[in-house]
């Protein structure tokens, strides 16, 4: 077994989106613009808002790639043109499929809008491959219950598994693209030992505490970028909780464009005109807005 080594330790960026609601952005960004396959990761909160603060995406399009949606505190309610809707509580994940084009929205629950309260989530960009972009759009949604909970024999921590396999369990999410995506918390003087496809390109993203590294300490709201392996160690003096993301580069161009994410520019202005025409459908208006 070869471990990877640790490359670099990338700080996530402070950024404005969708309603104004407040995100930190390890990626894209200047430090690291692409992750391939991976587009973006972006963290919401922890914050604590009062009655009337909370902030989230109304209805906005998509198109050539896939998104996934972790709740780790407070509620969000979302839905699409295909007419899916549904609620997300702690633990609860969502992997839409945009693929040809999908218009969907998600907000902060009702009662978490009029009554204040707690959000900490996570949103993962997933490219498609360009055979893969006018797929059908489809949701999966993936309760707490169905997510499968794995601790080494060793000790050391526990991982959930939203995508791909670890320590003979697999996650739940059916993603086109192969990917992994595994959330680890690491106790404090932890330290595991977790195989990994060697073809994939892999990162860990920090959200609570800190990981320990050959090349220093990653503190929360930072990002450790592997290097070639098919293992990665996540240790931790003080514990910490890790978003583990890996995945098959494609190895294709990209043109993106807003909400869009294409292999050409001519394609990219398509999306446009196919949104604005209206050939992505829209919101059931008996789907009541959040």
């Amino acid at each position: 077994m070869r471990v990877r080594p640790a490359l670099e330790v990338i700080p996530a960026r402070d950024q404005r989106e969708g309603a104004g609601f407040l995100v930190h952005r390890p990626f894209p960004s200047p430090a690291l613009p692409t992750l391939d396959p991976f587009l973006l990761l972006d963290e919401l909160g922890p914050t604590t808002y009062a009655p009337g603060e909370a902030l989230g995406a109304p209805d906005h399009p998509h198109r050539g790639f896939e998104t996934l949606t972790l709740l780790l505190e407070g509620s969000f309610e979302h839905a699409d043109s295909g007419g899916h809707a549904g609620t997300l509580t702690p633990g609860d994940a969502q992997w839409m499929t945009a693929g040809a084009g999908v218009v969907h929205r998600e907000m902060p629950s009702t009662t978490l809008q009029r009554e204040g309260g707690r959000l900490h989530a996570f949103q993962l960009w997933l490219n498609l491959p360009r055979a893969l972009k006018g797929a059908p759009p489809r949701y999966q949604e993936l309760a707490a219950a169905s997510i499968p909970t794995v601790t080494p024999s060793g000790g050391g921590g526990t991982g959930r598994l939203i995508a791909g396999a670890a320590l003979g369990a697999v996650g739940p999410a059916h993603t086109l693209t192969p990917a992994l995506l595994h959330q680890w918390r690491v106790d404090a003087g932890g330290r595991l030992v977790l195989p990994v496809p060697r073809e994939f390109q892999v990162a860990a993203y920090v959200y609570e505490g800190a990981l320990s590294t050959e090349i220093g300490r990653a503190p929360r709201g930072n990002l450790v970028r592997f290097g070639a392996g098919d293992a990665v160690v996540l240790a931790s003096q003080e514990g910490a909780g890790v978003l583990l993301l890996g995945g098959l580069p494609l190895q294709e161009p990209i043109a993106w464009g807003g909400p869009f994410v294409m292999n050409t520019r001519a394609e990219v202005e398509r999306a446009y005109a196919d949104y604005r025409a209206g050939r992505m459908g829209r919101i059931p208006p008996e789907i009541v807005r959040a």
